[in-house]
């Protein structure tokens, strides 16, 4: 009686317990659920690998603008080797307004005009991010993330001593000019004053003298940023003929640039080239030499680098692990009911055949019938 009374007050307790019981089932350690768990930790070890990755990288948000700074003046910094001397060439700035701008700023340096070997491999690198540039649009925000940080693209200095004539023009330098389009350009005989315009002393030239190859090691608008390459670096022209002229279009946008390492109120430009022999005689008119002319767009673009919250961060990486153990637990449940169908491993009943008497004594066991209390 008392066993009877111990058994009774235990089956009282479990079912007083309040935490619901784990069935059996769940805790049955098996092959194919340790796999399935490998497979799930794997995949959220990696998944929140890259996740971390993701996390730790930045990207450029680009936002547009009115610009409404008229007032202030625009910086071009300049450096262009011509192939011609020093005092056969002159360079300035003439704007919309008619107003010649000083080009004071401006260094004439005689140079050689063929690179060194050092340099030619400088240029040549250059040339060849330009055409990475012109291919895939998105490498300009890692120009803009790895500013002061990349090496200078400035032309190095000459290794040797050149044996040549310095028969090529250097022209380096900044000038200040006014926010309006205007034309800057590179031709025969220094600049005078005029007073409808301006003119160049180029009678003293002979024409067998003009040849205005030349190469643009660096050409940009605004505050120079160490690490930006412009559209105009490294581009290099050689002449066909004495009379050439080459022309420049270029769209100048002006950009505010924020990053973690810098912020900077530059000007980012794009730029049409064309370039034709001048011929009277065929109806080519024009001037020779080198003419920039540039505009400045009414739009300004800020470029803001911008990095993943924390918050964000740990809700994605909650997600990710939430996720893969609901799809591996679904996944694991449906490859195991697929297993069992195919191996027709459901226990739903044994069929057996079922003795009934007759009244004349025979017996019939060619009836099959479910026995309500079948065993397995």
């Amino acid at each position: 009686m008392r066993r009877l009374y111990r058994k009774k007050a235990l089956n009282l307790v479990k079912e007083l317990d309040a935490f619901p019981k784990v069935p059996e089932s769940y805790v049955e350690t098996t092959a194919s659920g340790g796999t399935v768990s490998i497979i799930a930790f794997t995949a959220m070890a990696l998944l929140a690998l890259f996740e971390f990755f993701v996390y730790r990288d930045t990207w450029m948000k680009y936002q547009y603008e009115v610009d409404k700074d008229f007032s202030s003046k625009l910086r071009i910094n300049i450096d262009i080797t011509v192939a011609m001397r020093c005092q056969h060439v002159g360079a300035d700035v003439l704007d919309l307004a008619e107003t010649m701008v000083a080009s004071d700023g401006l260094q004439y340096e005689p140079v050689v005009f063929e690179l060194s070997p050092q340099q030619r491999l400088w240029h040549r690198t250059l040339l060849l991010i330009q055409n990475r540039l012109r291919e895939e649009h998105s490498l300009q925000d890692v120009l803009f993330k790895s500013v002061l940080k990349g090496s200078p693209t400035a032309l190095p200095p000459r290794e040797d001593n050149p044996t040549q004539p310095l028969g090529a023009c250097r022209i380096h330098g900044h000038l200040y000019v006014n926010k309006v389009a205007g034309n800057f350009h590179i031709t025969v005989g220094k600049a005078i004053p005029h007073p409808r315009g301006h003119a160049h002393l180029a009678a003293l030239v002979s024409h067998e003298t003009y040849n205005f190859s030349h190469r643009i090691d660096h050409l940009s608008f605004g505050e120079e940023v160490p690490g930006i390459i412009n559209p105009l670096d490294g581009t290099e022209k050689v002449c066909t003929d004495h009379n050439q002229m080459f022309q420049y279009f270029i769209t100048v946008v002006p950009t505010k640039l924020h990053t973690y390492k810098i912020s900077a109120e530059t000007h980012q430009y794009s730029v049409t080239e064309r370039e034709r022999v001048i011929n009277h005689a065929a109806g080519s008119h024009g001037v020779s030499g080198i003419f920039m002319k540039y505009d400045i767009s009414s739009l300004m673009v800020t470029v803001t680098e911008q990095h993943m919250p924390l918050w964000q961060f740990l809700v994605r990486l909650c997600g990710i692990i939430g996720g893969i153990f609901s799809t591996t637990g679904m996944l694991h449940g449906l490859v195991g009911f697929c297993v069992d169908v195919i191996c027709c491993r459901f226990k739903l009943g044994v069929y057996r055949p079922k003795e009934v008497s007759f009244p004349d004594g025979h017996m019939n066991n060619h009836s099959p019938l479910l026995s309500e209390n079948s065993k397995h």
